[in-house]
């Protein structure tokens, strides 16, 4: 579907991701990780066209990505950023504005079919009965929802992501994962995710690509992706990989330092530090 080949792009003068090689097949779910800064969402924007390269190529289905026109692209590929929209309108308004890109040049209302891609996407993310409710009365996981909706209206066969779990309570992050991991399994959309949680990326991304100081690192399944030694390079704290008793999953847990108030309160309720914790 998507192939980015010997890519290097940044913002003005500064160079953030460095000679960028991957390819993304129809039908997958891919997480992109990595710390602070080492340029996951400047590659999404790169996925969604916000920015260029400044050296390689990025390819849609064969055809260089900057042949495509604007109208062309937004039918293709839909954007959900980290931060809930601000504006205050009815959710259904809000909605409808996934539908642009098939408004016709004269075209002054929207037709059935637009209706129908709104009805369909208001009810996959549950929003059906909060129609008429407007944005400012919501909560910020229903206004990220309503977020989704808007882009699951524009029938995109991409979907990029950017921390769309960011600020929710756990309810919030699980009900949106949960629905993307649908949309991907039971709909056949493509899904790219940035994702800080690297617990929630295992659970539902069956590839991660890992990202630090701008290079792809390791691109693979998530018992490829998240082991010690991995982290160990990138974040400079003590780590130690398991196994998730439920899923079978990689479940990265932090190792509180010895002497940290962490340890100290778990030691004050008898609680005892295995393995390497505190050492």
């Amino acid at each position: 579907m998507l192939e980015v080949i010997g890519v290097s792009c940044g913002y003005d003068n500064r160079t953030v991701l460095f000679d960028i090689h991957f390819r993304l097949e129809r039908g997958e779910m891919m997480g992109i990780i990595g710390p602070n800064g080492s340029g996951k969402t400047t590659l999404l924007r790169l996925m969604a066209r916000t920015i260029l390269p400044a050296k390689g190529t990025v390819y849609w289905q064969g055809r260089e990505l900057d042949v495509l026109s604007a109208r062309e692209w937004a039918r293709k590929t839909a954007v959900v950023s980290q931060s809930p929209p601000l504006c205050d309108m009815p959710v259904e308004a809000f909605v409808l504005l996934g539908r642009i890109p098939y408004l016709g040049r004269l075209q002054l209302r929207e037709t059935a079919q637009d209706r129908q891609a709104v009805r369909k996407a208001l009810e996959l993310t549950g929003l059906t009965d909060m129609k008429e409710r407007y944005l400012s009365r919501m909560s910020g996981g229903e206004r990220q929802m309503a977020l989704i909706a808007r882009a699951l209206a524009q029938e995109p066969e991409l979907l990029l992501m950017d921390e769309p779990t960011t600020h929710l309570d756990l309810s919030h992050q699980i009900e949106i994962m949960d629905l993307v991991g649908r949309l991907n399994e039971e709909g056949g959309l493509t899904v790219v995710l940035v994702l800080h949680d690297l617990n929630l990326a295992a659970e539902y991304c069956r590839r991660l690509l890992f990202l630090n100081e701008g290079r792809i690192q390791v691109d693979g399944p998530p018992e490829e992706v998240l082991t010690e030694e991995i982290l160990g390079r990138a974040y400079p704290v003590p780590l130690r990989v398991e196994r998730n008793p439920f899923s079978g999953k990689p479940h990265v847990l932090i190792v509180p330092r010895k002497g940290s108030a962490v340890l100290n309160e778990g030691r004050r309720f008898g609680l005892r530090a295995q393995g390497t914790i505190g050492h």
